[in-house]
């Protein structure tokens, strides 16, 4: 009970720093609980995705390019990717989305949804030390994409322009995660894990300024 009781406490923990940053207009709970559960089903996609496409990725001959395709390609797409249909769909137009902050948060509960899942699967399998070292990495590592992502749709809801924010958002949380994983997959090599604690960081920085940003541009402020 203890290791799965850690496995749920870091999305949980996570779930409420953000929304207590949601400073101006907070977000209805029955939505964020359906944004949970978002992210929850969309583990599912992209399983299937990873399925599909993971052999070609372990296909290529290239050790390096193999993962960086495994990482990028392959994990992050598909991960990210399902997270954003699921934003992009289902909260992206409810009139609730009404402030830049809003993407941001609608993100992070579908991340921590995923998140959750899929740490409930390795720690069952892993146990008391996967859930500790997971509570400190993965799931706030989750959470830094699901900023990244939200971010940019904040952005592209509210900025008239629209310079390719959707796009960007995508685009820029498939690559975060991508690039975290792609130091984990070749940890063969001694200290390439400090790879991913360096990308972990560099999004935990991004996070922090976009957080400041779009509490700065509310309109409820």
């Amino acid at each position: 009970m203890i290791p799965i009781a850690l496995a749920l406490a870091p999305g949980l923990a996570i779930m409420i720093f953000i929304y207590w940053k949601d400073k101006f207009d907070k977000e209805p709970k029955r939505l964020l609980a359906f944004s949970f559960l978002l992210g929850a089903l969309s583990i599912i996609p992209a399983i299937i995705f990873e399925m599909v496409f993971m052999n070609y990725a372990e296909s290529l001959p290239n050790y390096f390019i193999s993962n960086a395709v495994k990482a990028v390609l392959v994990v992050g797409l598909a991960e990210e990717g399902s997270k954003y249909l699921m934003v992009l769909f289902f909260l992206f137009p409810r009139k609730a989305f009404n402030e830049p902050f809003d993407g941001i948060t609608y993100c992070v509960m579908v991340s921590m949804g995923f998140a959750t899942i899929e740490n409930v699967m390795y720690v069952m399998d892993g146990g008391m030390t996967t859930a500790l070292l997971r509570m400190v990495t993965a799931v706030p590592a989750h959470a830094t994409f699901g900023i990244v992502m939200g971010y940019y749709l904040g952005l592209k809801k509210f900025d008239s322009e629209n310079r390719n924010y959707g796009l960007k958002a995508i685009g820029f949380a498939a690559l975060l995660h991508g690039a975290y994983d792609f130091f984990l997959f070749i940890n063969y090599y001694p200290g390439m894990a400090i790879g991913a604690l360096l990308s972990l960081r560099y999004g935990l920085l991004f996070s922090l300024k976009a957080i400041k940003l779009h509490q700065q541009v509310s309109p409820f402020r």
